[in-house]
């Protein structure tokens, strides 16, 4: 089960909490309080030139039950991040309910209109190191909820323009979200001691520059370690 929420974080990140020009990022990790500061992090990123040869999304199994408690992944991210609680019936199935898709600011009523966004998408995992993982590191990516950041419910709509892209090709939509996303994104990076390239890391030093410059706050993935 994801124990820790982030209907709360998303709603103050995104609802318009803006101090001296600057949105107000809460922290929330799975580690303490110390950490990397942004601009320091994006620098700290390995930078390789990307090769998506091989690809395939079933390369990563995702939306699993990992807990066995009959709710997959994605019903997880559901009940973690609902701003109004949904019913949960038999075998894990959602009904009502409602939750703040942060990518365009945008409150949604019931499940059905929403995705499981990664917010480093596969594809783009894939190109900064994944291909070399195994199936089983994969999958753990796929399915992370021990990082709130990793997973967001997003309106499909938001979901589906950003695809696989990565920071140089999409941001969200809403203005006031980008530096929150900003975070996540390096976030889930430094998480899984994934690379950038050279477009990308310009383009975060880019966004960065208008984005408090706040830790980030993660802890390696149990699965893989920096070689």
């Amino acid at each position: 089960m994801r124990t820790e929420s982030r209907a709360r974080l998303l709603v103050t990140l995104t609802a318009g909490l803006v101090l001296a020009g600057s949105m107000a990022i809460p922290q929330t990790s799975a580690a303490g309080a110390d950490g990397i500061p942004l601009r320091e992090a994006i620098m700290a990123l390995p930078v390789i030139g990307e090769d998506r040869l091989g690809y395939e999304r079933t390369a990563f199994r995702h939306w699993i039950d990992a807990d066995r408690d009959q709710c997959s992944t994605t019903a997880e991210v559901l009940l973690a991040e609902a701003v109004t609680p949904p019913a949960v019936g038999a075998g894990c199935a959602l009904t009502g309910g409602r939750w703040y898709s942060s990518y365009d600011a945008t409150y949604v009523d019931g499940p059905s209109g929403l995705d499981i966004d990664h917010v480093v998408p596969l594809a783009e995992a894939w190109d900064s190191g994944a291909s070399q993982w195994t199936p089983a590191q994969r999958q753990a990516y796929a399915n992370d909820l021990d990082e709130p950041r990793a997973l967001v419910a997003v309106t499909a709509r938001s979901n589906r323009s950003k695809s696989d892209q990565d920071i140089a090709g999409w941001m969200p939509p809403y203005a006031t979200a980008r530096c929150g996303y900003l975070l996540d994104w390096l976030t889930v990076k430094t998480r899984w001691h994934l690379a950038v390239d050279d477009i990308e890391r310009d383009a975060l030093v880019r966004e960065a520059a208008a984005c408090p410059d706040l830790p980030i706050v993660t802890t390696p993935a149990d699965t893989l370690q920096p070689s």
